[in-house]
Formats: C-alpha cells, structure tokens, sequence
C-alpha cells in the first residue's frame, strides 16, 4: 500500500497551474511522472501523488523537472481562468477509477505512438544512409568506368597508328629494294653489252642516260621505339635477366594473393575465365573467402557477361562482411539473368537470397523479406527457404510489437 503524498503545494495563474511535489530524499531516476489532460501521478516507491484535476489542461504543453528535492509539474491550462480549488472533491472512487485507467491508456498510447515513431524515423534513416552509400559507390564505378573506356580508345588508336605507319614503312622499304634490283639488273646489261661491242660504247652511254628513271621524291620516315620497363637502352641491357626479374615480381603478386594490376602478368590458364571460376570455388570451399573474392574479380576483369562471377563473389562479400558490395554483385548477377527463364530459375533464386541476407544483416528486414518471398516464388517447394523467410517475419512482428510497448 503506498503512502500519500499530502505536503504538497500549488500555485496558480490565469493561463497555467504549478505543482510542488517533495521528493523525500528519492533520486531522479526514481521518480515516475504521467500528466494527462485531468490526471497528474507522481510516484517513487513507497510514496504516491495522485491528483484528479479540477479543469483540463494541455498535456501536449505540460511539462515536468525534478531538482532541488522536489518535482515542479507545469500544467497549461485549457481556459484562462482562475480555479477554485486544484481536485475534484465530489468525485467518487468508481469515478476516479475511471479517470485512472482512461489517463493510465492514454499515456501508454502516447508512448506506443513515440516509439513507433522513433523506429519509423531510425529505419527511413537507414534506408537513406544505404542509398546515399550505394548511389556514391555507383558514381565511382562509373568514373572509373569512363577513366577506363578512354584510356582503351586512347590505346587503341595509338595501336591502328602504329599499324598504319609500319604498313607503309614495309610498302616503302618493298618499293625501295624493287628499284635497287630493277637498276642493278640495267646496269649489268648494260656493262655486258657493252663488252661485247665496245664501239657502241659511247651511243649505249647516252641511251642508259635518257632510260634511267627520274630521281625519287624526298620524304621523312618516322622511327618509333617499343616501350621498355628499363630505362637502359636495348644494346646495354641484359634481356634475360630482366625477363626473370620480371617475372619474379609477377610471381610475387601473385603468391601474395592480390588481384594482379597488370593482365601481362597473368600465366596462361589464369587468363581464362572459367578456370578462375573453379579456383574461387575451391578457395571458398575451404575457408579462404578473400581469395575467392580475388579470384572471382580478376575472372570478372576478364569477362564481365557471367552472373555466376558476380553472384559467386557475393557470397563471398558475405562472408567478409562487405555487405553493401554484397548487394551491389547480387544486383548485377540478377540483372545479366534476364530474362527470366526456367533455365536461371535456381541461379535467380540464390542472387536473392544473397541479397535478402546483406539486407538482414545491415537490420534491414523489410527489404530482406522482399528478397526472400522473391526467391520463393521461384522454389515454391524449397522448405528451407520457407523456414528462413517465416524467421524473417517473426523478427519483423516482434520489433512491431516492441515499438508498442
């Protein structure tokens, strides 16, 4: 049974009412205040202050500090007015009951109502922050993307021109070594003839003089070198050991496990796409998931049309925690298996379900369990994904729940 507060006091103006509770020496976190429109409690075990107010007030204005031994309740009021007296005297105890629990209900509404509130603004915040981060990491893709697409035209223009000047070097060179034959072959006639009839000597000189043909036009060859890793020129160097060098510091990057920068690098079946597919699996297989991701990564450099790479890889992102990469390769996977066919029924319903648990994991259910029930409309019949997606559910209606506390 609690003990009544009676040496309370309470003041009063036109448009608001004070009240002075004393606290008895409890602490602030003890106290429990609930103001209502006609009901006010203030209760720290064992003592209560109940007041069954006399007029409405505002409760959405009221307000409450507790300091200085004392709890100051400010109650605006509905009517600018003076009262009478603070409480109801004539209302009875069915009466104040009622007002009890109709406060009491009202109160906890109002903080369901809160909570739920805070949940809904903390969820729209991640979901902003979530598409915030992905629409940056699209926009660096792209401009490393552009970085990319140029410096390929830029390549392969430099590469047509190279082609183009050392066809016409070799046409020159052709039409060069063609004359110089063509005017050995006259000259040794000549001579031979004139041998064999020296009095014809001098009209042979005259007549080789007027068929000899006229001299070439001048013009400018241009020399170009083959880029070298060395500076030293190809005449000091020593190829041999630089080739091993090289290759050493390949090698390197390589056993470090790091995608490797330069697809030179590369030994002959790592520059295909498949064999790197099947290493990924293996590294993943026996726990080595940022291997597998290189793996899958350098298969993706070199083919980017198989969703099997980015789903793979996503799985991977998963296990390393990347959970917005994670996304980001389930997305692609899905988007290069359209359209949708009973073909990529089974690699569709995994690029969901690795999507739906990145989501889980970054506390976004919703989206989660859009993800799953997608993937089950695919596997209807899959009781595994029918376990998972009810877990997802319960998760969901028990945060509700607690939002209604």
């Amino acid at each position: 049974m609690p003990l009544l507060i009676t040496d309370y006091s309470w003041t009063q103006t036109e448009s608001t009412v004070y009240i002075s509770v004393p606290l008895k020496g409890a602490r602030a976190s003890q106290v429990d205040i609930i103001a209502t429109d006609q009901y006010v409690k203030v209760h720290f075990p064992p003592y209560l202050f109940e007041a069954f107010l006399a007029q409405p007030v505002d409760e959405d204005k009221s307000t409450a500090k507790v300091g200085n031994g004392a709890a100051l309740i400010t109650l605006p009021k509905k009517t600018e007015e003076l009262w009478d007296q603070l409480m109801l005297t004539t209302a009875g105890k069915e009466t104040k009951k009622d007002l009890r629990e109709k406060a009491l209900k009202k109160h906890q509404e109002k903080l369901s109502d809160e909570s739920k509130s805070k949940a809904e603004k903390q969820q729209a915040e991640k979901k902003y922050a979530l598409k915030t981060m992905m629409e940056l990491e699209q926009e660096e893709r792209e401009s490393i993307q552009k970085i990319k697409d140029s410096e390929q035209q830029k390549i392969t223009a430099e590469l047509e021109s190279l082609q183009r000047e050392q066809k016409e070097q070799l046409q020159i060179e052709k039409r060069t070594e063609k004359n110089a034959t063509k005017n050995s072959t006259q000259k040794a006639a000549c001579e031979a003839k004139a041998k064999a009839d020296p009095t014809e000597n001098s009209g042979l000189k005259s007549r080789t003089r007027e068929e000899l043909p006229a001299p070439r036009a001048s013009g400018t060859i241009q020399v170009k070198f083959t880029p070298r890793v060395f500076p030293t020129a190809l005449r000091e160097s020593k190829v041999a050991e630089e080739e091993e060098w090289l290759n050493k510091q390949a090698e390197a990057r390589r056993a470090s496990g790091n995608v490797l920068e330069d697809l030179n690098d590369l030994k002959e079946e790592e520059r295909n796409p498949d064999w790197l597919k099947d290493k990924g699996n293996t590294c993943f297989a026996t726990g080595d998931y940022q291997g597998a991701v290189n793996a899958y990564s350098l298969a993706i450099r070199l083919n980017r049309k198989l969703p099997a790479l980015f789903s793979n890889r996503a799985a991977g992102h998963l296990k390393l925690k990347n959970l917005h990469k994670a996304i980001e390769d389930s997305t692609e996977a899905l988007q290069l298996l359209t359209p949708a066919v009973p073909a990529n029924a089974s690699a569709r319903a995994r690029a969901y379900v690795r999507r739906g648990t990145a989501f889980c994991q970054l506390q976004l259910y919703s989206e989660g369990l859009q993800e799953y029930q997608a993937a089950l409309r695919i596997d209807p019949e899959n009781t595994e994904l029918q376990v998972d997606t009810q877990k997802i559910r319960n998760i969901i209606q028990g945060s509700a729940e607690e939002g209604q506390m």
